[in-house]
């Protein structure tokens, strides 16, 4: 395993779209492999593929407190979501920013796991965010276009001096 470089904001590569994976190979588990040691290495709770810069529909979680319940979701679709809900996001792109966000309470997604196999999930809570946040991603949308334009250009100005106070 190895872990890769997280594309940081305002990287454009994170606003690429993700195209769907159609080839379970050796490949792609390597690659989920090696996102779940970067993701756990970070620490986060949830990986894009297109966080890494590989451009496939592909992201990883564990909500978990003991990091021992990964979950892989290969072409995720939100096919319901009910309810609303503010919770503060952060993200592994945004190191050190966070910021509330709306997003629905529910959301039920169909998803195939690392093998291939469909499943179906109903989410809440945290798990919901995480899905949301995760599939924005992989739409090529970061979870600060969901603030408005007061809100992003504070969090923009807190970016910059994050990134000014960081050692090179």
């Amino acid at each position: 395993m190895a872990k890769l470089a997280i594309l940081e904001y305002p990287n454009q590569r994170l606003r690429l779209e993700a195209k769907a994976i159609d080839k379970f190979d050796v490949a792609l588990q390597r690659q989920i492999d090696d996102m779940f040691e970067t993701m756990y290495a970070a620490p986060g709770i949830g990986l894009a593929a297109t966080q890494v810069d590989i451009q496939k529909r592909l992201f990883v979680l564990d909500i978990s407190e003991r990091k021992d319940q990964p979950m892989v979701f290969i072409n995720p679709e939100i096919v319901e979501a009910s309810g609303h809900e503010e919770m503060e996001e952060g993200c592994l792109s945004f190191p050190g920013v966070y910021a509330k966000v709306q997003r629905a309470e529910k959301v039920t997604v169909s998803a195939l796991d690392r093998d291939g196999k469909p499943f179906t999930l109903e989410a809440d809570e945290l798990l919901a965010v995480c899905i949301q946040h995760e599939l924005d991603h992989l739409d090529g949308k970061l979870f600060v276009d969901l603030l408005s334009p007061l809100k992003r250009k504070m969090l923009d100005k807190k970016l910059k001096k994050l990134q000014r106070s960081r050692p090179s």
